[in-house]
């Protein structure tokens, strides 16, 4: 069981690393809540999406993400819900005076668990991610190395691992490097607005996009 050969994991490893290095609204979440706020909140932002990540992969497992890739009506629903989604973060960050009501709640910081459940969430709405897992998994699977479902676990879950190794870093380094503009009532400000727009941004692409 799980018997490969060298190139193959040369090739999955790869395309994992590549694939945690490209862009995309899962990165911009993260580091969007790193130079507003601190590692803290950068932290709590990663491990949301991871959360929402690990649920995609049990679902392609499973077999359910085929019901999405099958249906334009299930991709279509949850693809306009996470664009929605998106979009009132962003309006949520353009609205505020430098202290966006995502961001600050009564004058206190937001919670880690608050950030946590907003990763969840951004990930597991975009529809694309479903795919992607679906798509992308199969192509490593191996006969006679195991159950189909357990292999797309195991690949599955070493995409997140290997993220593991990436992302952290990205968060260490926001937060070095925003903690004392943070401190400036004025530059809170303007980080919100562009968060604001960059959110609202990805909330578009993601409404127009197609399957």
């Amino acid at each position: 069981m799980f018997d490969y050969s060298l190139a193959h994991w040369i090739a999955f490893l790869t395309a994992a690393t590549l694939l945690n290095l490209s862009p995309g609204p899962d990165i911009a979440f993260i580091l969007g809540h790193t130079i507003r706020s601190g590692m803290r909140s950068g932290f709590a932002a990663l491990f949301g999406i991871w959360s929402g990540a690990c649920l995609h992969v049990l679902m392609a497992a499973a077999g359910l993400s085929a019901i999405l890739a099958a249906s334009a009506l299930a991709f279509s629903t949850i693809k306009w819900i996470g664009a929605a989604y998106l979009i009132w973060l962003g309006i949520q960050a353009l609205r505020s005076k430098g202290e966006a009501a995502w961001i600050k709640d009564a004058g206190k910081t937001l919670s880690s668990g608050r950030i946590y459940r907003q990763g969840i969430l951004v990930s597991l709405l975009n529809p694309k991610v479903a795919i992607f897992f679906l798509a992308f998994l199969p192509q490593f699977v191996v006969e006679g190395a195991g159950p189909v479902w357990a292999q797309l676990l195991l690949h599955g879950s070493l995409i997140i691992v290997v993220a593991a190794f990436i992302e952290p870093p990205l968060i260490l380094l926001g937060g070095r490097l925003t903690e004392a503009l943070r401190r400036n009532r004025s530059v809170g400000l303007w980080l919100d607005r562009g968060l604001g727009a960059l959110f609202v941004a990805l909330g578009v692409r993601l409404a127009i996009s197609a399957r």
